[in-house]
């Protein structure tokens, strides 16, 4: 006789619903992969009698999600209510319980992910959160199982949709950060408050789970050094197309000489570069590893169903492993590494100023570049009179020593303004 296995989801917005009517239409293809079938039994939201037109008796909804994690005849827990709390006492409620857990909450990871897996290990049950990074496409899984033999040395990805959506629409519409923002609130692609998407706090949350896998070290939401894209300007995008660059909201976890830097913001990336082609929502993550050099994760990075995918495949493990009493990997977070600071780091550079137009200017600016250590590597000048602009792009220097530089030249009679500052990525 088929053993069935009871679900408990917390919150039935988007992604929720979107579980229960997967768990529904493909019930019989996920009973095959899992070795038993799973039947969604209850379910916690806000308002229990609205009719949501789901393939669920009434009586299945609740409002009290504490009883859902209590009640012995529930199996799995799932957690999509998003957010800290109730998130994170439920979950730490249900683990104690003796209850697995698959959850999709990035922001509760990001931050209380060592509390989470703490009790994880106490209670001896499983955790699992593919959906929490990347919606469907499968990361989490690649890093701690498939390449568990491997040294991953870096991450590089566009992991936020509403954010990569805006800015293609700046690059192909030339529209003002603004418009495209706005756009992107009337499609859906961004909420009515956005800054969690446009500052960097989404992809910030996400590269923080990536690098604290990738690397076996707990690395926390405040760890990564972040920048939004609220500054980018039309400006920047047209200026970035001439030169052969697209620019693009990065998260990018480095692990180097033991330590790790971790770091959202913007930055210009070569027409050529496979990131560069990445549209729309759509996200993109590059693992690169000693052994298998550089592998590619593309697909939906958000949205109800996409990100359903990757929760009931964690539901199917979770009860492979109820039924052979097996369990997931859990954290490996184990190595206490160092968070390299963002001033120690290293990187390539665009600068655009508005200066004077006239003789000397251009060797002034370079001497400031040279007391600081910071190598020019192509230069060039546009206009005259007062619209006169000198660009660069620098050599692979360090961060402190670029800034220090900036400053100075912000500082110089013959720099009226320091128009762009932007990161290239992808060249050395």
């Amino acid at each position: 006789m088929e053993r069935t296995l009871r679900v408990g989801i917390l919150g039935c917005g988007n992604v929720g619903a979107a579980l229960v009517r997967l768990l529904f239409e493909h019930g019989d293809d996920i009973a095959m992969r899992a070795g038993c079938r799973l039947e969604v039994a209850r379910v916690a939201v806000r308002d229990a009698g609205r009719d949501r037109h789901l393939p669920l008796d009434p009586d299945a909804f609740t409002t009290d999600a504490a009883s859902i994690v209590d009640d012995p005849g529930i199996d799995i827990v799932c957690e999509l209510l998003g957010g800290v709390e109730p998130a994170r006492a439920l979950i730490l409620r249900a683990l104690g319980n003796g209850k697995p857990v698959v959850t999709a909450n990035k922001e509760l990871l990001a931050n209380h992910g060592r509390e989470l897996f703490d009790a994880q290990e106490a209670a001896g049950a499983d955790l699992y959160f593919e959906a929490a990074v990347a919606g469907g496409i499968p990361l989490i899984r690649p890093l701690k199982e498939s390449l568990a033999g491997e040294r991953i040395g870096r991450i590089l990805g566009i992991v936020n949709g509403t954010t990569n959506f805006v800015l293609t629409q700046m690059s192909e519409h030339g529209w003002s950060f603004d418009q495209a923002l706005a756009e992107a609130q009337r499609l859906g692609y961004a909420e009515a408050d956005p800054t969690a998407d446009v500052e960097g706090f989404d992809a910030a949350a996400k590269i923080a789970i990536l690098a604290s896998i990738a690397f076996n070290a707990r690395v926390v939401a405040g760890d990564v050094y972040r920048e939004g894209i609220a500054e980018v300007t039309p400006q920047d995008i047209h200026d970035a197309e001439r030169m052969g660059y697209v620019v693009k909201l990065l998260a990018i976890a480095e692990l180097e000489d033991e330590a790790i830097t971790v770091r959202v913001h913007p930055a210009m990336i070569p027409a050529a570069h496979p990131l560069a082609a990445v549209r729309d929502a759509f996200n993109a993550v590059f693992v690169e590893g000693a052994k298998v050099g550089q592998l590619m994760f593309y697909g939906r990075g958000a949205g109800g169903d996409p990100t359903a995918t990757a929760v009931a495949g964690d539901l199917v493990s979770v009860a492979r492993n109820l039924a052979t009493g097996g369990r997931g990997v859990g954290c490996t977070c184990k190595l206490e590494r160092r968070i390299r600071p963002m001033g120690d780091t290293r990187d390539q550079y665009y600068l655009n100023l508005h200066v004077e137009d006239r003789p000397g200017v251009l060797a002034e600016i370079a001497d400031r570049f040279g007391r600081n250590g910071v190598s020019i590597e192509r230069v060039w000048q546009e206009g005259f009179g007062d619209r006169a602009t000198l660009a660069f792009i620098t050599h692979r220097a360090q961060e402190g020593a670029f800034q220090k530089t900036v400053q100075e030249l912000r500082e110089l009679d013959v720099v009226r303004s320091v128009q762009s500052v932007l990161r290239v990525e992808g060249e050395e």
